[in-house]
């Protein structure tokens, strides 16, 4: 009977022995790798933290207020879009295929299909024709198979548009980046679409201080990544400007400014810590359009109301690593309306802008920069020039309605009137008139140094 019993159980033993070993080989056979790497994440189940506390869920759904958000935890996939920007988010693992043009969202749910130009300029038709769009596929699909696997969320957004003009680069991209990506701290990997490698090495110091990770370049990776989530698109609040109660909440200027003064180690926060010494005025020098006739005697001019001049070239401007650093010295900057003033940006705290405003430019030189710079925290003068200030008299005579009626040009399309007033028109100042606006900007650096503060 002992023989017996030992017999039954040694065959019990055999027939488990033999189950375990066909169950591991269905489960090799049937599970996918991409399913094999989704299990691997510690994330997966509960998004526990990337590098911090903060699930990875809570970092998506600050980016999404109400439909969105709940759509997002609903179906792991949220897209928004309103009249600048696209964005979608996905909290759930992500496959993005060799050049970055679709990104797969697997779920049991039905196929769906979206597609997002991920550049901040949605109502601009002429720069959304640099965008390529990503398509998104979410639901029953079949993705590709991973060649790279990662455990921190993707970031896709396009270096194509207007990129090449400063205030562009800003405003559709940089700002827009801080704005989406800073609270992941770091915790993320970009991957840039109509790639420019020279964009890249512009602003590396701002990427790289919004990630750790090496930028991808998906046309030259040519390889299929896995991400545990992704933000395709970037938000946007307004010209140059962050709005601390829109999406994602709480973030200023101010920490904008904060972030750049970290990312490229510029050492003045405010003007009161130049004070004693002559200040320094940057007049921005144009070479092409918009450039001032006579910027030698108004460089005699400023240099005889007491400030040290550096007249800055656009050549200087394109290496911001060196750049920043020279604005950032500064506690006056002037230049007629153009991008050049977007350096604005690194200028410490209570120092000031002064805008030239060409004829015919009145509301993008408010639009673009007199109605955003206070929020830099930086004072603003403007100086609107007479007819006789402009070249354009010459060319149609002070009764052409180029002089006389901006507003019929511009009635006759942009491109119209981008010929005639941001590209065809250079600026002849009135030193005696304009003599008085740097006075006026004297004044304001005095009543922000500390004594003055203290007495306001």
């Amino acid at each position: 009977m002992a023989k017996e019993s030992k017999t039954e159980m040694f065959g019990a033993i055999l027939i488990m022995i033999c189950l375990l070993t066909i169950g591991l080989l269905y489960a090799a056979l049937t599970v996918t790798p991409f399913e094999t790497w989704k299990n691997k994440l510690s994330n997966w189940d509960d998004h526990k933290s990337i590098g911090r506390e903060e699930p990875l869920k809570f970092l998506f759904r600050r980016l999404v207020r109400g439909k969105d958000r709940i759509q997002l935890d609903t179906t792991g996939l949220s897209c928004h879009s309103d009249l600048h920007f696209e964005l979608c988010l996905a909290n759930k693992p992500v496959i993005i295929d060799k050049n970055a043009s679709t990104v797969y969202v697997p779920s049991n749910e039905a196929k769906s299909e979206y597609k997002v130009k991920p550049y901040a300029r949605k109502e601009d038709g002429t720069a959304m024709k640099a965008v390529t769009p990503v398509r998104i596929l979410h639901g029953n699909i079949t993705p590709p198979v991973c060649d790279f696997n990662h455990n921190v969320p993707a970031v896709i957004f396009s270096s194509g548009g207007f990129t090449g003009n400063l205030f562009h680069e800003f405003n559709e991209i940089i700002i827009p980046l801080f704005l989406t990506c800073h609270h992941f701290q770091s915790s993320i990997q970009f991957i840039i679409t109509d790639f420019k490698p020279w964009w890249v090495e512009k602003y590396k110091r701002v990427l790289s201080h919004l990630s750790t990770y090496e930028v991808i370049n998906p046309v030259e990776n040519a390889s299929v990544h896995c991400f545990p989530g992704a933000v395709i698109g970037l938000r946007f609040h307004d010209n140059l400007a962050l709005n601390s109660t829109e999406i994602p909440g709480g973030y200023s200027m101010f920490d904008f400014k904060h972030f750049l003064r970290e990312s490229y180690m510029l050492k003045i926060k405010h003007v009161s810590e130049m004070k004693g010494k002559k200040p320094v005025l940057m007049l921005l020098s144009r070479r092409e359009t918009r450039k001032f006739l006579n910027e030698d005697k108004m460089v005699e001019m400023m240099e005889a109301l007491g400030f040290q001049v550096i007249a800055a070239t656009p050549n200087q401007t394109l290496n911001l690593d060196i750049f920043s650093g020279l604005v950032n010295s500064c506690s006056v900057i002037v230049g007629a309306h153009g991008a050049g003033l977007t350096n604005a940006v690194f200028l410490p705290d209570k120092a000031v802008i002064v805008q030239v405003i060409p004829l015919g430019l009145d509301w993008a030189s408010a639009a673009y920069y007199g109605e955003t710079v206070s929020g830099m925290g930086l004072k603003y003068l403007d100086y609107k020039i007479k007819a006789e200030e402009s070249s354009l008299i010459d060319v149609y005579g002070p009764d052409h309605p180029v002089i006389t009626d901006p507003m019929s040009i511009f009635l006759k399309g942009y491109e119209t009137a981008r010929a005639v007033y941001v590209d065809g028109q250079n600026l002849k100042i009135n030193l005696v008139r304009f003599r008085k606006t740097l006075v006026e900007a004297m004044k304001l650096l005095g009543d922000s140094t500390p004594e003055n503060r203290r007495t306001m």
